[in-house]
């Protein structure tokens, strides 16, 4: 709509295009608010599920660079670590950020660092130097888990042995 009723430079422009202008804002706050309450609510999820959790301190204008930058420009990434760390905080949590670099490329076993960067169609992780293969999404996580100081052990889904033991007392 305001693509049409567009005024000529230097003109002032029509009441349609005043109201067609509003109409946007209100379109993208809906959307903005949207976004903001899916963070939210996925964060208290993630926060009341776990103890501890390990993120990647990325920056969402790098990303915009690349491949994904419609997904990074209008900023959901972000608001939503920033929600996830401020819902940790309010619960007591423990959220530790985690320097984004090589974390596809290192090995979660061994830290051997792979001599190439792994392209996104490649969905196994196999190490040279250990023989280690997994996942490549569950190897970097593990990866981000071993950096923050975390114990991988339970990255895997399964309660860690005593588990059952200690809820039942």
């Amino acid at each position: 709509m305001m693509a049409r009723r567009k005024p000529k430079k230097g003109k002032p422009g029509s009441k349609g295009y005043r109201e067609a202008k509003k109409l946007r804002a209100k379109a993208h706050k809906k959307v903005a608010r949207q976004r903001e309450d899916t963070g939210r609510k996925w964060a208290k999820k993630v926060v009341l599920d776990h103890d501890a959790i390990a993120v990647e301190d990325f920056r969402s204008n790098f990303l915009a660079k690349s491949t994904m930058a419609r997904k990074a420009a209008d900023a959901a990434i972000g608001a939503t670590k920033a929600a996830l760390i401020e819902m940790g905080r309010k619960h007591g949590r423990d959220i530790r950020l985690v320097h984004p670099a090589h974390t596809t490329m290192d090995c979660a076993r061994c830290d051997a660092r792979a001599k190439h960067a792994l392209p996104l169609g490649e969905r196994t992780y196999t190490c040279t130097a250990c023989g280690n293969v997994s996942p490549r999404d569950k190897n970097s996580a593990r990866v981000m888990l071993v950096r923050a100081g975390l114990n991988p052990a339970g990255a895997e889904g399964v309660r860690p042995p005593g588990a059952l033991l200690q809820e039942a007392a």
